[in-house]
């Protein structure tokens, strides 16, 4: 059977899992209890929330159940990466860009490691209902847009005279910023003070002179729920700037293998990978600062508009997912001679996989919390 070692409980359960992770978490950060019981609750919601929450139970269970792609070449990954991970920013020349913007768990991996999280949110996210195309076309559409980038030596995806349909559905969703601020209001909760390494983080990345600014702390996200987030947001000339600062901590890689100095590499991947960065997304000490704002904000799929060119949005994905591979030094010939080895269905046999791990976790989870399948 597919998930034969997970029956026979050569693999820990998922509960136990969970623990183990959170008390390693501990070791770095002082957890945010409340925002980690909510996260519990997301994780029974459904299957692609789920995967989305719980990565460490990915890096767990990956190597076990598709090891014939653990040889791939190693490369600088995302790591958590899935279709609601995709943000869109301003560079330094005011350009709309898409791209990934959040790696708190970037770690060395097989490039097919980065592929099949990707291709198996996207076919979670169409059992859901958030897309509507066939699980095969989503997986041909990622890959041939990896390749390609592979094969072009990457290109950011800046959407300006180029990208005209993925710049109609980015902006869609932009169109009246109230709504982001709105939404952001729902996520804070007023903090009379900040760490003073967080305030040090975020005075870097305000403009001078800074405008009166009130504190906040910010329950969002899914899987870094727990990690303590604050923001702050004044009028900057009559309009809101809002800047986050959020805990760093090493990935769920690391536990995975029991590293035993484990440091973060998300401002490695920020200064390697082939793109157009957003200007105001740092590491400062023990925090990750960024910019919020109706421009520098992540595409969730419900807010993109309900006509759209799925295959060309998840293509796109693909390719952008090697623009982070290609900051690693001779991916492109060793991903293409890796790739030339396998089968066109490798990707989509490997998703069939870990999309029954998921399913199976994700049962016995709603069973531990005492929940029952509808």
């Amino acid at each position: 059977m597919v998930l034969e070692a997970m029956d026979e409980g050569l693999i820990m359960k998922i509960t136990e899992a969970t623990r183990l992770y959170e008390d390693w978490v501990k070791s770095f950060i002082t957890i945010v209890s409340a925002d980690l019981d909510a996260k519990h609750k997301v994780m029974s919601d459904d299957e692609f929330a789920f995967l989305r929450a719980t990565f460490y139970r990915w890096a767990q269970i990956f190597p076990e159940l598709c090891p014939e792609l653990v040889d791939a070449p190693l490369v600088l990954s995302v790591g958590d990466l899935h279709v609601e991970q995709y943000s869109t920013w301003r560079d330094i020349e005011a350009r709309l860009i898409l791209g990934i913007a959040d790696f708190d768990e970037a770690y060395r991996l097989p490039y097919t490691f980065d592929l099949v999280r990707l291709a198996t949110s996207a076919c979670k996210a169409i059992e859901k209902g958030d897309l509507k195309i066939t699980k095969t076309a989503a997986c041909a559409a990622i890959r041939r847009g990896y390749m390609d980038s592979i094969a072009c030596g990457g290109k950011p995806i800046i959407l300006e005279e180029e990208n005209p349909e993925l710049r109609e559905m980015a902006i869609a969703r932009l169109a009246i910023p109230s709504h982001f601020w709105r939404k952001l209001e729902t996520q804070l909760k007023p903090v009379k003070t900040l760490p003073a390494d967080a305030i040090k983080a975020i005075d870097s990345m305000l403009p001078s002179p800074p405008p009166a600014l009130r504190s906040f702390r910010r329950r969002a996200g899914v899987g870094s729920l727990g990690r303590p987030r604050f923001v702050v947001v004044g009028s900057y000339h009559g309009a809101n700037i809002a800047r986050e600062a959020k805990a760093i901590v090493p990935s769920a890689c690391a536990w995975v293998n029991g590293d035993k100095k484990p440091v973060s590499l998300l401002q490695t991947v920020l200064d390697t990978a082939v793109r157009c960065g957003d200007p105001y997304l740092k590491t400062h000490g023990k925090w990750v600062v960024r910019r919020l704002s109706p421009s520098c904000s992540k595409m969730e799929l419900s807010a993109l508009p309900k006509l759209r060119d799925e295959e060309r949005l998840l293509y796109a994905m693909g390719f952008e997912a090697a623009n982070i591979h290609l900051g690693t030094k001779g991916a492109a010939a060793a991903i293409k001679r890796d790739m030339n080895k396998r089968p066109d269905t490798w990707l989509r046999k490997a998703v069939d996989i870990m999309s029954d791990a998921v399913r199976k976790d994700f049962k016995n989870w709603r069973q531990s919390q005492n929940l029952t399948l509808a």
